[in-house]
């Protein structure tokens, strides 16, 4: 137990935010963590809310009707001060979001597991939150170029950094429950915007006035809240000690099903080999269809159904006035949050479903069932049936979500989990694409359409087929995968050279120390509520509008 005693005491003369001063004490209840981590994933989520702040900021000048000037590009959109913004325009945000996330996840892994959860996430906070605020002072100059610095460059980086805080944090906590940890923190990132999306709604409504459609108000706002809970989280993050185990938990014997490697390949060599960039094709091309679809959910829904909404089909979007727009655009944030609702479940349902299917064929599924779903989405939408259409949805965001949850363990199975983190890092660059790919395919064929003179119920027609020819693709890379040859795999002297240090450690005292115990004890269960309490709103409120769709 002395060297248990020693771990405990290491950090006495380190700073606050330093990985040594976060090694939790005997006493330590393991399941403070989970709530920590959804602190900041629930607020970074909101990254897939954003597209409630589209339509509104359209209008950020005319507030009531978008002041239009013909010879807008996207370079002049940057600058101007005198013109609306596009959709086009803004959805660049969206785009950066994912792009910086991914690059940031990729970059700055190693050194967050240098560095520890609770310094990466007070980064993140500061990131995410500030980059917000920028994008606010944004909208208050009406220069677009500062909200995608902001919002998109630095708040972009806080997204990478605050989604991958507590997954490897969790792992070492929860190695008895691998699964439902990474699902855990997954998830949060997933529902973020049910919480987001529909509190923006609110802030903006609270917010507007004659002169200001109340966004950038609305940002410094949720900034605000955003930081507190980040904050929060960073600070409840722990470590277990070296040697830490689940009182009464044996690591379990290695699965030798096929598909489901026992070796291990090294990280400097499983980008060299072609089922990396299968598996990367096939997590960019989930992503890419289903990322595109989340970024324009809002205004998705609003041009295609407009007074259908409302109770008045006879109406289109652009025969709207002010008041009837803005009931339709909470009815869309409802939307919004339900794909969040639906993106939750999934990262739980779906990886669940791998570990008795296999990661390959539950890929088979999201690709063949997304294929017909997005076949038959201008069916329902020419139809006017707004269950059809939600329900469609609602299940591609289930295996948008799935995907992320799925993918690690798909790693695993091929590469071994010798370097399956790293190796997950360098695969997000998949999601860093799939962000330009997504909305640009999305945005650009709506906009081009719009010039064309295609209604606005109709111009989403051809770019659902376009992204079922993506799954497409996908679905051939997903085919493809196979079981990797013999030479890639590391042999078992390096195996045990790279394990050496773990070896040695291992060597010393292992049990529980008097850690992780507890259970949901009333600290616990406090912690819970203050991150349980926003989930419960979030789907009430979810459920409330939902029910305006039906």
């Amino acid at each position: 137990m002395s060297t248990a005693s020693e771990t405990f005491s290491a950090g006495a003369g380190a700073g606050i935010l330093d990985r040594e001063r976060i090694i939790a004490r005997p006493g330590f209840n393991r399941w403070l963590v989970p709530p920590a981590a959804l602190a900041i994933h629930l607020c970074i989520g909101m990254a897939y809310g954003f597209s409630v702040f589209w339509l509104p900021l359209t209008r950020a000048i005319g507030v009531d009707q978008p002041v239009v000037c013909a010879d807008l590009n996207l370079l002049t959109a940057l600058f101007t001060t005198s013109c609306d913004w596009r959709v086009s325009d803004l959805g660049w945000i969206y785009t950066l979001f994912f792009v910086l996330l991914g690059s940031a996840a990729a970059i700055w892994g190693g050194w967050l597991e240098r560095a520890g959860p609770r310094k990466a996430g007070v980064v993140a906070a500061f990131c995410w939150c500030g980059g917000i605020a920028i994008a606010a002072i944004g909208v208050m100059m009406h220069q677009l170029w500062l909200m995608w610095l902001g919002a998109g460059v630095i708040g972009g980086i806080g997204l990478g950094l605050g989604y991958i805080s507590p997954v490897s944090t969790l792992i070492k906590w929860f190695p008895d429950r691998r699964g439902m940890a990474t699902g855990m923190a997954i998830m949060g990132f997933g529902g973020g915007a049910m919480i987001g999306a529909p509190l923006a709604d609110m802030l903006m409504n609270t917010f507007r006035t004659a002169d200001s459609v109340g966004v950038w108000q609305t940002f410094l706002v949720m900034a605000l809240i955003y930081f507190v809970f980040m904050m929060g989280g960073a600070f409840g993050y722990r470590i277990p000690p070296a040697g830490w185990r689940p009182e009464g938990w044996t690591p379990p014997v290695k699965n030798q099903k096929a598909m489901i490697t026992t070796r291990h390949v090294h990280l400097r060599d499983a980008h060299k080999t072609k089922q990396f960039w299968l598996i990367w094709a096939v997590l960019t091309l989930n992503v890419s269809a289903g990322i595109g679809v989340i970024g324009m959910a809002s205004p998705m829904l609003q041009e295609i159904f407009g007074g259908r909404l409302i109770g008045l089909p006879e109406l289109s979007f652009n025969e709207l006035d002010a008041s009837q727009k803005t009931a339709i655009a909470a009815i869309a944030a409802g939307f919004a949050g339900l794909l969040s609702l639906f993106n939750i479940g999934g990262r739980f349902f779906w990886a669940s479903l791998s570990d008795k299917i296999g990661r390959k064929n539950t890929y088979y599924t999201f690709f063949i069932l997304g294929i017909v779903l997005y076949a038959l989405a201008p069916t329902a939408a020419h139809l006017g049936s707004q269950v059809a259409f939600v329900l469609m949805f609602g299940i591609i965001l289930s295996m948008y979500g799935g995907g992320f949850a799925t993918i690690p363990a798909y790693l695993a199975d091929i590469f071994g989990t010798q370097f399956v983190g790293a190796i997950h890092g360098r695969l997000l660059t998949a999601w860093a694409t799939a962000g330009i790919i997504g909305p640009v395919v999305v945005n650009y064929i709506r906009e081009f359409q719009l010039n064309a003179g295609i209604p606005r119920e109709q111009v989403y027609d051809f770019t659902m087929y376009i992204l079922a020819g993506m799954l497409v693709l996908g679905l051939i890379a997903n085919a493809m995968v196979k079981p990797l040859p013999e030479k890639w795999y590391m042999s078992d002297e390096e195996v045990a050279k790279l394990q050496a240090k773990s070896a040695a450690a291992s060597e010393g005292p292992t049990g529980s120390f008097g850690i992780g115990k507890g259970g949901f004890d009333a600290k616990a269960l406090a912690a819970w509520a203050v991150v349980g309490i926003p989930i419960l709103w979030g789907v009430w409120i979810t459920l409330q509008k939902t029910a305006a769709l039906f």
